[in-house]
C-alpha cells in the first residue's frame, strides 16, 4: 500500500482578481497562505501515515509556497523538495492575465466552458514574441523550445506530467514514501484523471478545491483503494463550486 497527498495551491493574488493566470507567475493572497498553512494541519492532524517523506511540485511560486507553508505547518521543511516544470499549471494561452468574468460577457459562457473544461480544445494561443510567452522566462532557459507552450489544453497537460508521474513520482511510491504534490488545478487534474481512470468526457465536471489536501492510498498497482479529501467535506464540496463558477 502507498500514500500519495495532493494538493492544489492555495489562492493567489490572480485568483483573488479571478483572472486566468496559466504560466503567470502569481504570488500566494494572504487567503491562500491561510490555506497552505490549514492543509499542513489537517495532514499533521492525520498522524504519521499522512506526513509526507517527499514533495513534488512545480516551478510556481504560488505551489512551492502553498508546499513550504503546509511543511512548516508539520514541522516536516526538511524534507526533499522536488521541482518541475511538467507540473505547472496548464498554459492559458492568449487568455492569460484575463478576467474570466469579462471573457465570458465577451465570448459567451459555452465558448468559456470549452477554453476552460474541454479535455481537447485549447484556447488561442500566444505568438512567440509576445513577452507572456514562456521562451521568455528564464526558468525555462534550458528547455528545448519545442516543449514550451504557446497555449494547452487538458491533453496537453496529460501528456507532459504523466512522464513525471512515471518517472519521479512512482519511483518514490515504490520506494514506500508518502508523497506530496503540491501543483495546481489542471496538473492535478491531469494526475486525477489517470489514477480514476476518467473519461475524456467526465473529466470536464472535475473540479478541485484550492488548498484542501486529498489523501490516496494505492494498491501495488497503484491503483487507487481509497480517495477522501480531508477535513470537512462540505467545505471541499463548496470550494470545488466556487472553481466552477469562476466565469460566471
Amino acid at each position: 500500500m502507498a500514500t500519495l497527498v495532493l494538493l492544489r495551491h492555495g489562492e493567489s493574488t490572480w485568483n483573488k482578481e479571478n483572472r486566468f493566470t496559466g504560466w503567470f507567475d502569481a504570488d500566494l493572497s494572504s487567503t491562500g497562505e491561510a490555506e497552505a498553512a490549514a492543509a499542513g494541519a489537517l495532514l499533521a492532524a492525520e498522524g504519521p501515515g499522512a506526513a509526507p517523506d517527499v514533495v513534488h511540485t512545480s516551478l510556481q511560486k504560488r505551489a512551492i509556497r502553498t508546499a513550504n507553508l503546509a511543511l512548516d505547518a508539520m514541522d516536516r521543511s526538511w524534507i526533499p523538495v522536488r521541482r518541475h516544470w511538467r507540473l505547472n499549471e496548464r498554459h492559458y494561452g492568449d487568455l492569460q492575465g484575463k478576467n474570466k468574468k469579462e471573457t465570458t460577457d465577451q465570448y459567451g459562457e459555452e465558448q468559456v466552458f470549452v477554453w476552460r473544461r474541454s479535455y481537447d480544445v485549447p484556447p488561442p494561443p500566444l505568438a512567440p514574441d509576445d513577452e507572456r510567452h514562456p521562451r521568455f522566462d528564464p526558468r525555462y532557459a534550458d528547455l528545448p523550445p519545442d516543449v514550451l507552450p504557446g497555449a494547452e489544453c487538458l491533453k496537453d497537460v496529460v501528456g507532459r506530467v504523466l512522464p513525471y508521474w512515471h518517472d519521479a513520482v512512482v519511483p518514490d511510491l515504490r520506494a514506500g514514501r508518502v508523497v506530496l504534490v503540491a501543483a495546481h488545478g489542471n496538473s492535478l487534474r491531469a494526475l486525477v484523471k489517470h489514477l480514476e481512470a476518467i473519461s475524456d468526457a467526465d473529466i470536464a465536471g472535475l473540479n478541485i478545491p484550492t488548498g484542501i489536501p486529498r489523501v490516496y492510498e494505492l494498491d501495488d498497482r497503484l491503483e487507487p483503494v481509497a480517495a477522501r479529501y480531508l477535513g470537512d467535506p462540505a467545505e471541499a464540496a463548496r470550494k470545488a463550486e466556487a472553481v466552477a463558477n469562476q466565469a460566471r
